[in-house]
């Protein structure tokens, strides 16, 4: 299958198909970064899982040898015109990628190389242009406009602007079979799961708005002229007594007497059904993100455990982490090389876990004792505090 076919394969959402000859759409109806949006705005286990994988992945900030790279510290505290420093771009990046599967990141310069800028580009205003070297910006694709848009090249190339810079765009994708312009986020098999848990909260919502009343069917027993009259009054009636609209349904029906009004509850013992819905949605929600209960705080209702924190911490770091880190870092890394000719090897993210085990004012002998080591209080290695040995030997950059 030619590539040009198997683009308008790319992401299923949405109903209405819409081609264009200027882009290649994001999904059938160019609108599912809108989609993936909306869903982690409604869905709260999935929102935080996103937002815990931007903070980890961006980690506490950056280190590097100030005194050898005193440029190096200078461009890491601020990246652009906005003032914002690494850390800020890079947590950008990683919130997209977790939420959209791809995340765009634009580099500036000049002809002689004089300075680097770097800029997050929200990813649901990126478009790949139909020749598959450019990225198309715009502001609203519901209604798109060519003369409004702006076009960038995809890196490692660069295109001068009319304001005389040089720019370029990196695009970063998760890989997905048969997907090329565009990746996937990696819960796409959890979207239902999402969606299960907005609907599983929503529903607990309408029950509160209703005051926990009972569903049912109110029968008014009156006399009426017409059923335009019966249909005033059922909708009067459910305006003023039906608390939220579909809890309780009104049927008038045409007595003799009046005195025969009355209601029939529905009676539907699904609750404890409802509450497992909603509890097998959450736990799918964090398989299909690849991560982990105790990190995405659906666990803290039985306890804190901050040893399984740190287990599961520790796991995160070495299979999601470090990987996500290096991916996003590497393209930064090669700019700051090749654009401001400058050494990043000493450029490191900070890593530390959500909590300690231990705290930082105990010595290294008490720290032995309440694991059940061997321990000596009058050794001087063991006299030492716990803060003096892990401290960093290098002052981070925040």
């Amino acid at each position: 299958m030619s590539v040009a076919n198997r683009a308008y394969n790319e992401p299923l959402f949405g109903t209405k198909s819409v081609a264009s000859d200027k882009f290649w759409r994001w999904g059938n109806d160019n609108l599912f970064p809108e989609a993936l949006t909306l869903m982690a705005r409604r869905s709260t286990t999935h929102r935080r899982i996103i937002n815990d994988k931007a903070d980890y992945i961006s980690g506490k900030g950056f280190t590097c040898d100030e005194v050898q790279q005193p440029r190096l510290a200078a461009f890491v505290r601020r990246v652009n015109g906005c003032g914002e420093s690494l850390r800020q771009v890079l947590n950008k990046l990683a919130f997209d990628k977790a939420l959209f599967g791809n995340a765009f990141l634009e580099a500036v310069t000049d002809r002689n190389h004089s300075f680097l800028a770097l800029y997050h580009q929200d990813a649901s205003r990126c478009r790949i242009a139909r020749d598959s070297q450019h990225v198309l910006l715009h502001h609203d694709w519901r209604n798109f406009r060519l003369k409004e848009a702006q076009s960038l090249p995809l890196y490692p190339r660069f295109e001068e602007q009319a304001d005389g810079t040089l720019r370029t765009l990196i695009h970063y994708k998760d890989y997905e079979p048969s997907f090329d312009h565009y990746g996937v986020p990696p819960y796409i098999a959890g979207l239902n799961a999402s969606a299960i848990a907005y609907k599983t909260d929503r529903w607990n919502i309408a029950r509160l708005d209703n005051s926990f009343q009972p569903s049912g069917v109110m029968v008014l027993d009156t006399a009426v002229d017409s059923e335009e009259e019966a249909e005033r009054i059922a909708r009067l009636a459910e305006e003023k007594f039906g608390g939220n609209p579909g809890q309780v349904m009104f049927v008038i029906r045409d007595g003799e007497n009046n005195g025969n009004s009355h209601f029939e509850p529905i009676v539907a013992q699904n609750e404890g059904d409802w509450q497992s819905l909603h509890d097998q949605a959450v736990s799918d929600i964090v398989v299909a993100h690849s991560w982990f209960r105790a990190l995405s705080g659906v666990d803290y209702a039985a306890g804190f455990s901050a040893e399984r924190i740190l287990h599961e911490y520790e796991i995160a770091l070495n299979t999601v982490i470090l990987g996500e880190q290096a991916e996003l870092t590497e393209p930064i890394r090669a700019l700051i090389t090749s654009i401001l000719e400058l050494d990043t090897s000493s450029l490191q993210i900070i890593n530390r876990p959500p909590t300690r085990s231990k705290p930082i004012y105990m010595k290294v002998w008490e720290a032995r004792k309440a694991d059940g080591l061997d321990y000596d209080p009058d050794d001087e290695k063991q006299q030492v505090f716990l803060s003096e040995i892990t401290k960093y030997n290098i002052r981070s950059i925040e």
